[in-house]
């Protein structure tokens, strides 16, 4: 077993957590506002439920790339899914800005789409290198799911 490099660990939260920051920069002013205004499913959780869940899912995200990039960076298939894993955390953070930023569930609706399949592209790439990684990126394409069709009934009510 390999030992933990606490510091590139820590990296890859927080380059994920960064991801969410940039997102949030375009959520916050436009939850009270924008948000507050629009019909939404009985479904939908309270607000004060997404940052808790998005922390925990950006922390589990790093984990899992960290978990990859321990498989060695020359190692070409790493290098592959850690870009696809670069893509989806991009596709994350352009989600806020088309949904909230933009205030456009449609343009949310169209972003969130291909960001499930980056998720689900990152899992497939991520269990032959390390079942854990791929395990730790279930969470987040749940969450993703169900933010899916949250924002199809968003989209289908406004």
């Amino acid at each position: 077993m390999a030992k933990t490099n606490w510091k590139a660990l820590l990296a890859a939260i927080i380059i994920c957590s960064l991801a969410g920051a940039l997102g949030s920069l375009f959520t916050f002013s436009a939850i009270p506002t924008w948000y507050a205004g629009l019909n939404k499913p009985s479904f939908s959780p309270p607000n004060w439920v997404f940052g808790p869940v998005w922390t925990t899912l950006y922390i589990l995200m790093g984990i899992s790339a960290y978990l990859i990039w321990q498989k060695g960076w020359k190692n070409k298939p790493v290098r592959f899914a850690l870009s696809i894993f670069a893509v989806q955390l991009c596709l994350n953070a352009l989600w806020s800005i088309l949904f909230f930023g933009l205030r456009s569930p449609l343009l949310g609706l169209a972003g969130i789409i291909p960001l499930w399949l980056s998720i689900a592209y990152c899992i497939k790439l991520f269990r032959p290198l390390d079942a854990r990684a791929a395990y730790l990126l279930i969470p987040y394409i749940l969450w993703v799911s169900f933010a899916s069709l949250l924002n199809y009934s968003i989209c289908a009510l406004n």
